[in-house]
């Protein structure tokens, strides 16, 4: 391969990607030259006259491996060092990349060898094996293997334009993310935040030669303002400009506006979906999921309200005594914080003076290597992206290899928000040689300052657990087959188990423990601090529910309900969720949905219920640890064999009733949260 291009490090086969060497320039050369080369060889394979496992599938696994080796650095470079030219070159390779995958899944003489396949060797090949038949045919199927030619012509055309309009979607809410600021010249506007949240915005105005404190939108910076800004105005001015990113409302009204772009989608989506013979995206999406009906997820998302709601009324009632006033949306965050704080004496703020992240990630591992028998070793020396960026290798007790991943923690400009586990290179373990996994562990936290480390809060600390279960998941799967390892084929409403599953832990007395030390004297947490912190689990559990169930009943209806004489109705049926389950105010001109970049750029269309579905998972599996121990070796094994190993070779619902013993209860999660059934 790198005779044809011997100067793309996209194409040189190192363990690693060569993050000192990739350039804008190379992305789009090396995508066509691959993508020309693997058509070459799926021609070839789809015309082998006898079909075997050995001849076909195993071929393909191999090139679906390599393929998502290149453009993985590429997909994740954008992400995290967002710059015009690599974006550009990005979005060339889209529409290349969604006709390939599309034509491989359309192609009918591969459909027929995996059918051939499956006839004839199913008896004599492995449970994984047979899954990996299953799982393709499967997807043969929902591309639409089986149309005439111009259906299938039309699904391929859509499915192209719809990866094109996600990353359009992706790129306006970044852009209008990072043409916002705010310049702060009075101090007393500032009481009550961060003083390190201060001390950047103090710089970033010297850096551009202006006086007092200049803000962006970063997270870091947003929560802040929405959580401890005693200035009404302040918290105001943050919330309308996060809240209507990339609309046509707020501050950047029409710039980056992300309308039509979400009208789009979802006339196309429900195209796609009815090209495959389905009646809706939302039916086509849970074709392969746990929850296998539209009214079987809207009943478990109205179940919840039904729990929820009552309290989560009484929890904004009382706020609002506590307030002593109406609160509107931009205060909410405020008063929760100050109430919490007189109930419970401990506050996010106060709490990152104990976790400053070199200590957080010690204790961090250390629950990964009771829990799994693993261990954690940092490597200097490994090419990466940004100097921020750290590489660890994940070992086994006798220090053989099992798996590694970069973490790169901080926000900063030309980054995505939010946090999220990706895959650099997957499991396969084909021809003789494995290929172990490699993940991206992405967090967006406050960066660290003069003469002091990276400091937390515990709500750092719990996306950064969330996002390691899912590391685990990727890097500790025993699955040979890129296509069933990892996260790979696991069903959407079960990805998030083993995440939730890991945030628990950061809820421990025992990982407290370890994972905090006062930054002038090395104390942790002290424990009734700890308790206290612990009882906040549970404040206002009812709000934050009928929040995740509002997102996620507006996503299922906005995909079930989609009718072109209507179009998308977006804030039409987000009027009619709200009013069925919220209980906090929200003005007019609100536009979230314009920045909900898990169903319109990410993977969650009809989708996001699977955070609430997966929680009850979690909640249940971790009912196991408590009632054995939290560090239970047994138990942990059951955990790791039934299901972190598994990737996507057993159904989710078996996996789990395999390692619980039943299957999963709702009021599991609802005792979790001190939310009566």
């Amino acid at each position: 391969m790198s005779a044809a291009i011997p100067d793309n490090p996209l194409l040189e086969d190192t363990p690693l990607p060569r993050f000192d060497a990739i350039r804008p320039e190379h992305v789009e050369p090396a995508i066509s030259h691959l993508i020309a080369q693997q058509r070459a060889l799926v021609a070839q394979i789809a015309a082998t006259p006898a079909p075997t496992f050995k001849t076909v599938v195993e071929p393909l696994e191999e090139l679906r491996h390599r393929l998502s080796r290149v453009w993985s650095p590429i997909g994740h470079l954008n992400a995290v060092m967002n710059s015009e030219q690599l974006r550009a070159a990005y979005n060339a390779c889209l529409p290349l990349l969604s006709e390939y995958h599309t034509d491989l899944a359309q192609s009918e003489p591969l459909y027929r060898a995996y059918a051939q396949i499956s006839e004839r060797e199913g008896p004599t090949l492995d449970a994984v094996q047979r899954e990996v038949i299953e799982h393709a045919l499967r997807e043969f199927r929902l591309a639409g293997v089986a149309l005439d030619a111009a259906r299938k012509a039309r699904f391929k055309a859509v499915m192209m334009e719809l990866s094109r309009l996600s990353a359009k979607f992706e790129e306006n809410v970044l852009d209008a993310t990072n043409a916002w600021s705010h310049h702060v010249t009075d101090r007393a506007q500032l009481t009550g935040i961060n003083d390190a949240i201060v001390e950047q915005a103090r710089r970033r105005a010297q850096e551009k030669g202006v006086e007092g404190w200049l803000f962006g939108l970063d997270q870091p910076s947003y929560v802040a303002v929405v959580t401890d800004a005693e200035s009404e105005s302040l918290r105001r001015v943050f919330y309308e400009a996060w809240s209507t990113r990339a609309s046509d409302q707020g501050p950047g009204a029409c710039n980056y506006d992300n309308t039509e772009v979400m009208n789009d989608i979802l006339r196309l989506r429900h195209e796609a979906a009815q090209l495959v013979d389905f009646g809706s995206y939302a039916d086509y999406a849970l074709a392969n999921r746990m929850a296998r009906t539209i009214p079987e997820v809207i009943d478990f998302l109205r179940e919840l309200v039904r729990t929820a709601k009552p309290a989560g009324a009484a929890e904004f009632a009382e706020l609002e005594r506590f307030a002593g006033r109406k609160l509107n949306a931009w205060d909410v965050t405020f008063y929760s914080e100050r109430l919490q704080q007189s109930r419970y004496s401990v506050t996010q703020e106060e709490l990152r003076e104990y976790l400053p992240l070199p200590r957080v990630l010690e204790g961090l591992f250390e629950v990964a290597e009771k829990l799994f028998d693993v261990r954690i070793r940092e490597h200097a020396g490994v090419p990466v992206w940004h100097p921020d960026v750290r590489y660890f290798e994940v070992q086994s007790p006798t220090d053989t290899p099992v798996a590694s991943f970069y973490l790169d923690a901080y926000a900063r400009p030309h980054k995505r928000s939010g946090a999220w586990m990706d895959d650099c290179v997957g499991r396969k373990g084909l021809s003789g040689r494995t290929i172990l996994p490699v993940a991206y562990l992405v967090c967006n936290s406050m960066p660290p300052g003069d003469h002091r480390p990276a400091q937390l809060t515990h709500d750092d600390v719990v996306t950064l657990f969330h996002e390691f279960g899912h590391g685990l998941h990727h890097m500790l799967t025993r699955v040979n087959y890129p296509s069933l390892a990892g996260i790979n084929g696991v069903s959407w409403d079960a990805v998030e188990l083993p995440s939730q599953f890991m945030e628990n832990y950061a809820w421990q007395n025992e990982v407290l423990n370890r994972i905090s030390a006062h930054v002038r004297d090395g104390e942790p947490i002290p424990a009734e601090t700890q308790r206290q912190l612990i009882a906040t689990r549970s404040f206002q559990a009812g709000l934050q529910t009928l929040r995740q169930v509002e997102f996620a009943l507006f996503d299922m209806r906005l995909h079930a309900e989609y009718d072109p004489a209507r179009g998308g109705r977006v804030y039409e049926i987000l009027n009619e969720v709200r009013h069925e389950v919220a209980v906090v105010p929200v003005p007019d001109w609100n536009r979230y949905p314009h920045g909900f970049g898990h169903i319109f750029s990410g993977g969650y269309a009809a989708g996001y219920y699977s955070y609430k579905w997966a929680e009850v998972l979690a909640a249940d599996a971790f009912g196991a640890f408590v009632e054995r121990g939290t560090f239970d070796r047994t138990t942990a094994r059951r955990f790791l064999d039934s299901i972190l190993s598994r990737g996507g070779s057993r159904d989710a619902l078996e996996a789990f009733v395999e390692f619980r013993g039943r299957k999963p209860q709702v009021s599991a999660l609802l005792k979790q949260y001190g939310i009566a059934a």
